[in-house]
């Protein structure tokens, strides 16, 4: 995958970066993930005989266009072009505003068309499972557990939960404070067996020996700030020892909470504040899953339903 060094970092990526980071207040993994974005771009660019993002001004549509081409011939998913889309979007924004260049190139550039997509989630049977895998008492399952247990009891991004510093949590009143997109900040309850699997790693996080001064919650093998990769590890790895067949990412347990808390009776704007959703559509999308498990209980017990 490319990455930037130092010494080979455009000056307007490295300009945009510092942006994000101290204007907009982009979380770290936030900004590595536009980094990339990018980088890859670039490398694109310069596979063709370009000057890349060293002389932005040279880009035109056309390259964003050859771009996609190339995304779509390494079968990358339409949501992850489209995510690429808006990194580049957004760094030619604030080239325009800036004076790096004259025109956007990005303008016009639509992303390809999404597919229909529900969120994949867990029945309650599997999040339990997964949840209530005998726990060995080695640091690595405390940990392991207390991830996966604040990911579906608080509904958190997989980023906001890495995010996370010993500073964040309250235990004593039940609560974490969770910066979201935007650095956005709100304040989520813990539940009472979340809560308790933080107890028991906190017991042990210095069995990771982390850095001096190390601040971050959920720690990795060298004692520095759990990655996302790693994340998805551990998640899959949980999964597939509890017997879940098909395929789990940290996603699927925030959608899984949201799931099951409206299936609970939970109403629409409570949800979209636990889930530090800007705008009530994005919390909308939860109800297609919600009304379909209701319309399939219908017709199974409605005597009327036609179905019997």
């Amino acid at each position: 995958m490319p990455q930037w060094t130092d010494r080979d970092t455009p000056h307007s990526v490295a300009s945009f970066l510092d942006f994000l980071s101290a204007q907009k207040g982009h979380s770290p993994s936030s900004i590595t993930a536009y980094s990339v974005d990018l980088a890859q771009f670039h490398a694109h660019l310069v596979r063709h005989n370009e000057s890349g993002l060293h002389q932005p001004g040279r880009i035109q549509r056309k390259h964003l266009y050859g771009f996609v081409r190339d995304m779509h011939r390494k079968r990358l998913s339409r949501r992850s072009i489209a995510r690429k889309l808006a990194s580049l979007r957004s760094f030619f924004r604030y080239c325009l505003r800036t004076g790096i260049i004259e025109e956007n190139p990005a303008d016009g550039v639509s992303n390809p068309r999404q597919k229909q997509e529900h969120p994949r989630f867990l029945n309650p049977e599997q999040a339990n499972a997964m949840l209530e895998a005998e726990e060995d008492q080695s640091p690595r399952s405390r940990r392991d557990l207390a991830l996966a247990e604040l990911l579906y009891g608080s509904g958190l991004r997989i980023s906001e939960a890495l995010d996370l510093d010993l500073e964040d949590i309250e235990p004593g009143r039940g609560i974490i404070r969770v910066r979201g997109k935007g650095r956005k900040q709100r304040i989520v309850p813990l539940t009472d067996k979340s809560l308790d699997r933080l107890k028991s790693y906190l017991d042990i996080r210095q069995a990771f020996r982390p850095d001096p001064g190390e601040t971050a919650l959920f720690l990795g093998q060298r004692g520095k700030r759990l990655q996302r990769r790693q994340a998805n590890r551990i998640i899959s790895r949980l999964s597939t020892s509890s017997g879940i067949q098909e395929s789990i990412s940290p996603h699927t347990l925030r959608h899984s909470f949201a799931t099951h808390l409206l299936e609970g009776g939970a109403d629409l704007r409570s949800l979209q504040e636990l889930l530090g959703h800007s705008r009530l559509s994005s919390t909308q999308r939860y109800t297609h899953l919600s009304l379909a498990r209701l319309t399939h209980l219908y017709d199974e017990t409605h005597p009327r339903s036609g179905k019997k």
